[in-house]
């Protein structure tokens, strides 16, 4: 018999968030339903009873899914099914592993699987922020054990008031929008864009979404209590304590030494610590070193670790040699390559990036196409990580999540300092060449050199900073550190990622490693990583202080017009006729999109000729007739009273036999006139009833001297009617045989 149990929780505004078990799923180890408005999300998770042989981490999986049906739509494509994920998934699942991993007992090492699925969606209300509350909830009613529970929200500064979890609608007009997980006393993780907010602003939103997250907290702790499921027992670690305490000490003071030393050489560094721990090992007794190696690699991992945090905590030198707040040697380089529109390298101590920048018509807009969100994209940013970059001898493999996770970030940085209403596509591509630290603000910094060298008009440049941390509970010491090492975000407490302008942040990312990490820090954190970005700022304006004043001369021009609505259809022509047409008459690619102003053609080619072409034919085409206006024209046709002529594309108007020359004619053969002729006319007249054109060609001519105009007889007046006249539309009714008798025509052929 089903026993379901059910919790509540009350937002600020009104809204319920609804979390349930024991209905769906019940095999797993831990399911939930978790539903706001007509939202609901089911998350579920399986832990394998015992760890993978040699396995000595957390082997974690996060899966989040969106089904089409929530929404009532088919998926798109020839199979109508859900496929891969999508960068939207991916990155969502991504939000909620950040903040699970780290709470996972140290010594727990068993395969650990979360899906969260989407089952029904109204538009209304975001799914990825209840995600993370799904997650925990589904962790917090199974056996598996966990350090938790977490939960996410969503804060969005509205009108000067932060919201949780806004609305699609209402996140629309958000300057600032964060994505922030948390456990009841500690931030784990942050991630999110603003509109050049200032620091302060940035840490009163992560106290308000914390002090959301603390309530979802409390309620997944009164669900647990309520299942009453006890945590399960394992043991996943083998140790041998005399040799944890052997290794620490033979090889923790070589270990500081290689700290102490202040290399700057990534690679020798490596090697240095590599060969204290290989020595350790080849002095084992022979009998015992391969069962041993594993556990001596794991415990000198430790004293690794201690050995670099202290040499920065005591003696406040870091692995190669800078102070705390010191960057590395910066250098850039625009125009580095000839076929990018732009092109920018920016190097920052073993950190490079190598950005391109493409700039498109409409056609090479990015269509999106998930449950929820479908539009078009016009601002793309793509980031690759080649194993190369960190001297790794494997293959690449097609884009990973850490790839897309980086990427992400870089195109928040950036997109809002974008130009409004910018007509090109843009695409910028970042390659790390190198790799020891904070490439994805690498990425941003080259990204901002690429787009000035391509002549794009930002708002203002951006750069991008990761700041570090390590801390010590038991003395209360804590180092914050400017610009980190790969090793420095390996061995530290936290990796926060801060990009902005001389005005503010831009956008942020935060994964946090410790417990009890105070205000106090992430402020100092915070206005640590302003100095740090207004330097990286300053090396970036003496590189290129501003945008290109042109385009380069490959760089494809795009001129746009605005017409009404009721002309889209004529620009377009019956199954696209016109639009081609101009096409292939001008050389240009033409775009029409219809928008709530009428209609927006994009025009764009190699060169302005083909442009101008294009130009005049649509304004040909969406022009108004106007009377007293010169136009040169064709004649499509001779009648016996005049010529109609193609004054505008699909108008024509009458050029009456009297309107040809101030002479009289007797024919129209007189007049020298045949269909297809260009000739030049005027309109005279529009007829506002019938809509018809009257044309002249004796209006552009001389009027010759003493010419006097014909006296016309008024229509109608024909002289006295005679004497058993019929009046004119008078023939009385038709009376049979009024024709006379048929003709015989012969005889009918069967």
């Amino acid at each position: 018999m089903l026993k379901p149990i059910k919790k509540t929780i009350q937002l600020p505004d009104g809204r319920t968030i609804s979390i349930e078990t024991g209905k769906l799923a019940k095999q797993a180890d831990g399911a939930v339903e978790v539903r706001m408005g007509n939202t609901m999300l089911l998350a579920t998770v399986v832990s394998a009873k015992e760890a993978g042989e040699g396995v000595d981490f957390m082997p974690l999986q996060v899966e989040y899914k969106e089904k089409f049906s929530s929404a009532g739509r088919f998926p798109g494509g020839f199979l109508k099914r859900e496929g891969r994920a999508s960068d939207y998934e991916i990155l969502t699942a991504r939000l909620v592993d950040r903040v699970l991993r780290p709470l996972f007992p140290e010594n727990y090492h068993a395969d650990t699987f979360v899906n969260i699925t989407m089952y029904s969606a109204d538009g209304v209300d975001m799914p990825d922020a209840l995600a993370g509350l799904a997650a925990s909830a589904a962790i917090a009613v199974s056996d598996i054990p966990f350090n938790g529970p977490i939960s996410e929200v969503r804060v969005a500064r509205i009108d000067g008031e932060f919201v949780i979890d806004p609305t699609y609608e209402q996140l629309e007009r958000a300057d600032m929008e964060l994505m922030v997980g948390a456990t009841y006393d500690n931030i784990m993780m942050v991630e999110g864009e603003m509109d050049e907010v200032s620091e302060a602003d940035l840490l009163a939103a992560l106290k308000a979404a914390h002090d959301a997250i603390k309530d979802h907290c409390k309620v997944q702790m009164e669900l647990a209590q309520e299942v009453g499921i006890a945590k399960r027992e394992y043991c996943h670690e083998v140790n041998d304590e005399e040799l944890r305490k052997d290794v620490h000490e033979k090889c923790y003071g070589k270990a500081y030494s290689i700290a102490k030393a202040g290399c700057a050489d990534k690679h020798w560094r490596q090697d240095s610590f590599d060969a204290i721990c290989q020595e350790y090992i080849d002095a084992l007794p022979e009998e015992e070193r391969d069962e041993k190696t594993p556990l001596v690699k794991r415990y000198y991992h430790d004293v690794e670790k201690e050995a670099v945090r202290r040499c920065i905590l005591d003696e406040g030198i870091r692995l190669d040699g800078r102070k705390t707040t010191e960057i590395r040697p910066i250098w850039c380089e625009v125009d580095y390559l000839p076929g990018p529109h732009g092109a920018a390298v920016f190097t920052r101590g073993e950190t490079q990036s190598l950005a391109t920048v493409t700039l498109g018509t409409k056609l090479d807009e990015k269509i999106l196409d998930d449950v929820l969100n479908q539009g078009r994209e016009r601002f793309l940013l793509h980031y690759n990580f080649p194993p190369f970059s960190t001297g790794e001898a494997k293959p690449v493999r097609g884009v990973g999540r850490r790839e897309i996770g980086h990427g992400n970030l870089a195109h928040r940085a950036l997109k809002r300092m974008f130009p409004d209403g910018f007509p090109y596509v843009c695409r910028i591509v970042s390659d790390i060449l190198e790799s020891n630290g904070s490439s994805s603000m690498a990425t941003v910094c080259a990204g901002t050199l690429a787009l000035l060298d391509a002549g794009v008009k930002m708002k203002r440049p951006v750069s991008g900073i990761a700041m570090g941390l390590i801390t010590d509970t038991a003395s209360g010491k804590y180092a914050v550190l400017s610009d980190i090492l790969g090793d420095e975000d390996h061995l530290g407490d936290m990796d926060f990622k801060v990009t902005g302008t001389v005005d503010g942040i831009t956008a942020t990312q935060m994964d946090i490693k410790c417990d009890g990490l105070s205000y106090e820090i992430l402020e100092r954190a915070l206005n640590q990583a302003r100095e740090g970005r207004l330097h990286i700022l300053n090396k970036i304006s003496e590189t290129i202080p501003a945008p290109r004043e042109d385009f380069k001369p490959h760089v494809p021009r795009i001129e746009t017009l605005l017409i009404p609505k009721d002309l889209i259809g004529a620009v377009i022509g019956p199954g696209g006729k016109i639009i081609q047409g101009i096409q292939e008459a001008s050389g240009a690619t033409v775009s029409i999109d219809e928008i709530a102003e009428g209609g927006y053609i994009e025009v764009a080619a190699a060169n302005k000729a083909s442009i101008d072409k294009a130009m005049e034919m649509i304004r040909a085409i969406v022009a108004q007739p106007e009377e007293g206006t010169v136009y040169t024209g064709k004649i499509s046709s001779i009648m016996e009273f005049g010529a109609f002529v193609e004054f505008m594309p699909n108008r024509d108007g009458l050029l009456h036999i009297s309107e040809i020359s101030w002479e009289r004619l007797p024919d129209m053969e007189a007049s020298g006139l045949h269909e297809g002729d260009t000739i030049t006319v005027k309109l005279i007249e529009i007829d506002k009833k019938s809509g018809k054109y009257r044309l002249s060609m004796r209006a552009l001519q001389e009027k010759p001297e003493g010419y006097v105009e014909p006296q016309r007889q008024p229509r109608g007046e024909r002289g006295p009617r005679r004497e058993g006249d019929r009046p004119r539309g008078d023939r009385g009714p038709r009376r049979d045989g009024d024709r006379g008798p048929r003709r015989d025509r012969g005889p009918r052929h069967e």
